[in-house]
């Protein structure tokens, strides 16, 4: 199969930048794929195809962020107007409004989906009880610059953020307290947890570093082509991929930092990338508007993709282009 070659899945509908994305976990009906845009309307679809399901529909700005809980019953979406808003993913209903004093950028689950945590420009982050949204939130304050991003860690015991302070940082949701702080000389782009919870990856600059999720020591780090907005690593940790200012994805082998390859089929810079939680796929968005899937495999037989082989060349069919209705 040395010859095949990617042919992404493009899924369209969006009107502006797609600037971040979230997959589900796996569910009895496979998985889903909610994406953020500068258009105010997150779309929810189906992880494995990109099938359009349905548009999320109440927000006055730009979504910066998005989240899927595990089971993709509920979603959540962080926005220019102020607000962070959770909705059930079945029905597009909106459960919740949270409104902030500034921007929201990122939003994330528990994984019981009882709590919602949210990251914004006034430097805080907030951590609202869903059973009880009346309720006054938890604050963990430290940060000295808009926060980008917020994630659930350590089985749920801790909060990680990064920020434009050119940090990144870890609270213990028992006090609220801040216990590490790692400094870096450019802005974190992206933070992610792995699939096991081991490893930290962050994007900065042209680089992807790596992070020992207990000691938040560094394990490696990677130099990349671009300047790099996003970073990805693979559920059983052998390859990650990457997306940035120059319009190409990137796979890179994780132990050595070998590029196994890259591809270029966005229109404008890629700014989120992730697994899905099979491995099978991995998703980018961009400044184009659209989002692409694409294969970790090429030339595997999944979702849209099908194989064919010839004796004159082998090349995976082009699959359709995914369309919002």
């Amino acid at each position: 199969m040395a010859n095949l070659r990617q042919t992404p899945l493009t899924c369209s509908g969006h009107t502006r930048p797609v600037v971040h994305l979230d997959f589900s976990e796996i569910t009895e009906s496979s998985y889903f794929l909610i994406s953020a845009c500068k258009d105010g309307k997150p779309m929810l679809r189906q992880g494995d195809t990109g099938d359009w399901i349905g548009t999320f529909e109440g927000h006055k700005g730009a979504v910066w962020g998005v989240a899927l809980n595990a089971d993709a019953t509920k979603a959540a979406s962080g926005a220019a107007d102020f607000s962070g808003k959770v909705w059930d993913a079945i029905t597009g209903e909106e459960l919740h409004s949270f409104q902030h004093n500034h921007i929201v950028k990122s939003v994330n689950f528990s994984r019981d989906s009882a709590l919602l945590a949210t990251a914004s420009n006034e430097k805080l982050v907030r951590l609202f009880d869903l059973n009880k949204p009346e309720a006054v939130p938890e604050v963990f304050s430290g940060h000295t610059a808009g926060i980008r991003h917020i994630l659930f860690f350590r089985n749920d015991t801790h909060l990680v953020s990064c920020a434009d302070d050119k940090t990144l940082r870890v609270w213990d949701r028992s006090n609220k307290q801040e216990i590490h702080k790692v400094s870096f000389p450019f802005s974190p782009n992206s933070l992610e947890v792995s699939k096991d919870g081991s490893v930290l990856t962050v994007a900065y600059s042209n680089k992807v570093a790596f992070y020992d999720a207990e000691t938040l020591n560094k394990i490696r780090e990677y130099t990349i082509p671009s300047p790099v907005n996003s970073a990805s690593l693979h559920p059983d940790k052998s390859i990650f991929v990457a997306g940035g200012d120059d319009l190409k994805v990137y796979k890179y082998d994780y132990q050595n930092g070998t590029e196994i390859e890259s591809f270029k089929g966005h229109f404008g810079p890629i700014h989120c990338i992730k697994f899905s939680p099979d491995g099978e796929l991995y998703a980018s968005g961009s400044e184009d508007g659209t989002l692409r899937l694409w294969q970790t495999t090429i030339g595997k037989t999944y979702g849209l993709w099908k194989c064919t082989e010839s004796a004159n060349l082998n090349e995976s069919l082009t699959p359709k282009e995914v369309q919002a209705n």
